[in-house]
């Protein structure tokens, strides 16, 4: 069984645009979010918010840019931006994608973040499109740069912030098909709470500990 880590949720910035979306969780939780720069691949731009265990929030903004309406990540974050915005997904990390690629019956794609500072941070990923069907469902990855290159490496002053559980409106025997095991076994200390079977699959909430206490977005 492939050990996974959650590692973050992605959130859309709605029309109020990727500043004041990214403003709007940073005074929610009390942690300032960073510039984290551009996804090339995707045609994308975001800022990022550190968390405690190696995990982060990711603000994404999609760019008016080619990259965007070819690349599958570029086109979840415009519909649910035109849809106004909000949680969109989550994603787990594991060292070894060869079981998912195999399932899925594809390989997986490079991924790149250019940080402000010239810095870039590569990794692999896979299972974005299940997010046009199945937006309940997290997508995969296998970090390739150093750990001192991770978002979630960024600042020490978010450490404790962490996050809890994810409310999903969907199914949870899909999420267990798709992770290959329980959820409750192959996560790492964040809960799956089910709010509804029966309507539009995706994440409904988040909520994370704060030194004030717990805190629902």
């Amino acid at each position: 069984m492939v050990a996974m880590h959650v590692d973050h949720l992605s959130y859309a910035a709605g029309p109020e645009g990727l500043l004041a979306s990214a403003q709007f969780l940073s005074d929610a939780l009390g942690v300032d979010s960073r510039d984290g720069g551009f996804h090339p691949r995707f045609g994308t731009r975001n800022r990022l918010i550190p968390l405690a265990e190696d995990r982060y929030i990711e603000i994404v903004e999609v760019l008016d840019h080619p990259a965007a309406d070819k690349a599958p990540f570029g086109q979840v974050v415009r519909a649910r931006s035109e849809a106004g915005g909000g949680w969109m997904s989550w994603a787990v990390s594991t060292d070894d994608l060869g079981p998912f690629e195999r399932k899925l019956g594809r390989e997986a794609v490079v991924g790149t973040r250019r940080f402000p500072d010239g810095r870039q941070l590569e990794w692999r990923q896979l299972g974005v499109k299940g997010l046009f069907a199945d937006p309940q469902l997290p997508f995969f990855i296998s970090w390739v740069s150093e750990r001192e290159l991770l978002p979630a490496a960024l600042s020490a002053e978010a450490h404790d912030v962490s996050l809890r559980s994810i409310e999903l409106s969907g199914d949870p025997v899909r999420i267990t098909d798709w992770l290959g095991g329980d959820p409750a076994t192959l996560l790492d200390g964040v809960a799956l709470v089910w709010s509804s079977r029966h309507g539009q699959p995706g994440i409904m909430s988040a909520t994370f500990q704060t030194p004030h206490g717990s805190v629902t977005i």
